[in-house]
């Protein structure tokens, strides 16, 4: 019979998430402006400093294959990331040059981006139905990064030229939670059929899930509906800032906000909808939303703007937390670790690394005589980019019975 979650491991479960997701938002949503108006820096260097994200992802799969698949303690190794990550923020924030910044930020990011798919095996190890008990826990991360935001709004250090603290505050939250990953609960690696191999160690095995049509599908989309994306994560808190949006980053977390409800539907919606249909909404919300910002302005307009931020529910949840489900299904127990690092590696690493190099670029190459953004040309780029990917996911993915209907029942 499955082990039920009981309500103690939900509690410390969701702590983790908390954490981790509040590490996060507490320097990432705002480093756009923080770039551009303590460091002087240009479009190209924001995408950058953005792209340090992309490069620990796509580290993150091999990370992850070596310590958590095989030989680690999930628990442990998340505890050591987040010590390292702590320290490294605590130093970027620190720097007065766009170089020695990134250098810090990079071995940040490194440290950090592994921790996501090693949070998320670490759930998903405790639970018997995660389609089902997932979001429940996850949802508390989502509430991390909101409080972040509120906080850097509260506290005024966008409009007060003081979100160097965001670093600070960053660094002592991932110190938190590296202290507190050894007390979680114990995730040892998966039981091997035999001696450890260069492909065990890599991670390797979880590349044999692009063989099915449907999961190399699924995978080609995730890399491709994340260049459009590098554009949000890179920028929006930038144009929020530039067009006269008050409190930008706390007006920002109301994505946060519309996350946590469409997380608590979300089981709902994979049982009503299906995997294909769930997927296909989330990637067409991102085309919605880029437009809203490009109509939208901080005067009569501004609903369009707050539209396009509430969409972030849609954007995230049924593409990203249905994919991570999706993935946690499909994958063989004894690589689903680095399954979740494979896919952090499609959307953080590879599409986040290409939508950088070409975001930073067009946002640059759009700069007004002002020394403002363009911005209605800058979001109609993404948007077209969401409908292509949209439309390419649609003709191709073909949603698998047997994948169907675990995500609908409970695993045996």
């Amino acid at each position: 019979m499955p082990v039920m979650l009981d309500p103690l491991t939900r509690v410390r479960l969701s702590a983790m998430m908390f954490l981790e997701f509040f590490v996060w938002g507490a320097w990432f949503v705002t480093l756009g402006t923080y770039l551009a108006a303590d460091l002087g820096a240009s479009g190209s260097q924001i995408a950058l400093a953005f792209l340090t994200q992309s490069l620990g992802a796509i580290l993150a799969p091999f990370i992850v294959g070596l310590i958590a698949d095989r030989f680690f303690a999930a628990q442990r190794i998340l505890g050591v990331l987040h010590l390292f990550s702590a320290v490294m923020l605590f130093l970027a924030g620190r720097q007065d040059d766009f170089g020695a910044f990134f250098a810090f930020a990079l071995l940040a990011m490194i440290s950090f981006m592994p921790t996501l798919a090693l949070a998320n095996s670490i759930s998903f190890r405790r639970m018997h139905s995660p389609e089902k008990q997932f979001p429940a826990v996850r949802v508390f991360g989502t509430i991390g990064w909101i409080i972040a935001g509120l906080l850097i709004g509260w506290l005024g250090w966008e409009t007060g030229g003081a979100l160097a603290n965001t670093f600070v505050m960053a660094a002592i939250g991932s110190a938190l939670l590296g202290v507190y990953a050894f007390t979680l609960p114990h995730t040892p690696p998966s039981p091997s059929d035999g001696p450890a191999t260069v492909r065990d160690v890599l991670g390797l095995d979880a590349l044999a899930l692009l063989k099915s049509r449907s999961y190399l599908v699924f995978f080609i989309a995730s890399v491709l509906i994340c260049i459009p994306l590098a554009f949000y994560y890179n920028f929006t808190n930038l144009y929020l800032n530039e067009i006269g949006v008050s409190g930008a980053a706390a007006v920002q977390s109301l994505g946060q906000v519309s996350e946590v409800l469409f997380l608590l539907i979300m089981p709902f919606m994979l049982k009503k909808l299906g995997v294909k249909r769930t997927l296909l909404i989330g990637m067409l919300a991102w085309a919605v939303r880029y437009v809203c910002f490009a109509f939208g302005d901080a005067g009569s307009l501004i609903w369009l703007v707050v539209l396009g931020l509430v969409l972030h529910g849609v954007c995230y949840d049924f593409f990203f937390v249905a994919g991570q489900i999706y993935t946690d299904r499909f994958a063989p127990a004894k690589v689903r670790s680095a399954a979740q690092g494979l896919i952090s590696l499609a959307t953080y690493g590879v599409g986040l690394l290409i939508g950088s190099l070409i975001s930073g670029p067009i946002v640059d190459a759009f700069l007004a005589a002002d020394g403002t953004h363009r911005w209605q040309i800058i979001w109609l780029i993404p948007a077209g980019l969401a409908v292509v990917v949209t439309l390419f996911f649609a003709a191709l993915f073909r949603e698998q019975k047997e994948v169907e209907a675990a995500v609908e029942e409970p695993a045996p």
